[in-house]
C-alpha cells in the first residue's frame, strides 16, 4: 500500500513537473512572438534605401523605392512614405490605385527588405526632371518624421534622370510593386 502511495505521489510530481514545464514553455513561447513584434516605430536612420528608376520613358516608369533594416532588432513602419520630387515642395499624393491599409503596420525585422513606389506620369502638363527626392516615414496618425534624400539609379547602377508632371506613392509592402 505504501508503494502504491509513495508511486502514485512521484506520478503526481512527475505530472506537476512535466505540466509546468509545458505550461513554462507555452508561456516562453507565447513571448516569444510579443518580442518579434514591436511597438518601436523605425526611424529613417534604422532603414537603409536604394532606388531603382525602372521603365524610364515608358508606360509604368516609376521609382522602387526598397528599404532594408540595418538595425539589431524589429521596427515597424506604416503608411506609405512622405516624398518631394526634386526642388517641388510638395508631398505626393497616395496613390488612388493602391489598396487602402495606410495605418496597418508593417513588421520589418532586421536584414529584412519592404518596398514602395513613386509611380511617374509624363506628358500631362509642365514636366520636372530630377535625379534625387526625399523620404521621410509616416507614423499612424499621418504625421511625418525626418527626411533623408534619395538619389535614383537605373539598374546598372548609374544615376537616371526622371521627368514627370504627376506623380503618387504605393504604401509600404514585403513584395515589391509593379513586379513584371
Amino acid at each position: 500500500m505504501r508503494t502504491s502511495r509513495l508511486r502514485t505521489t512521484v506520478l503526481a510530481a512527475t505530472t506537476a513537473a512535466v505540466a509546468l514545464t509545458a505550461g513554462g514553455a507555452a508561456v516562453a513561447s507565447a513571448a516569444t512572438p510579443a518580442k518579434a513584434t514591436t511597438t518601436q516605430q523605425c526611424a529613417v536612420g534604422d532603414l537603409s534605401y536604394s532606388v531603382l528608376h525602372r521603365f524610364a520613358n515608358e508606360q509604368g516608369d516609376h521609382l522602387l523605392v526598397t528599404a532594408r533594416n540595418t538595425g539589431s532588432t524589429a521596427c515597424w513602419v506604416t503608411s506609405y512614405p512622405s516624398v518631394k520630387l526634386g526642388k517641388t515642395t510638395n508631398v505626393l499624393p497616395h496613390a488612388k490605385q493602391d489598396a487602402p491599409g495606410g495605418k496597418d503596420r508593417i513588421t520589418v525585422q532586421p536584414g529584412a527588405k519592404i518596398y514602395s513606389a513613386v509611380a511617374l506620369y509624363a506628358g500631362l502638363g509642365d514636366d520636372h526632371t530630377a535625379t534625387d527626392f526625399s523620404l521621410a516615414l509616416r507614423d499612424q496618425s499621418g504625421h511625418t518624421g525626418q527626411a533623408t534624400a534619395l538619389k535614383s539609379r537605373d539598374a546598372k547602377g548609374n544615376l537616371s534622370k526622371f521627368t514627370w508632371s504627376e506623380a503618387d506613392v504605393l504604401n509600404w509592402n514585403k513584395q515589391k510593386p509593379y513586379d513584371f
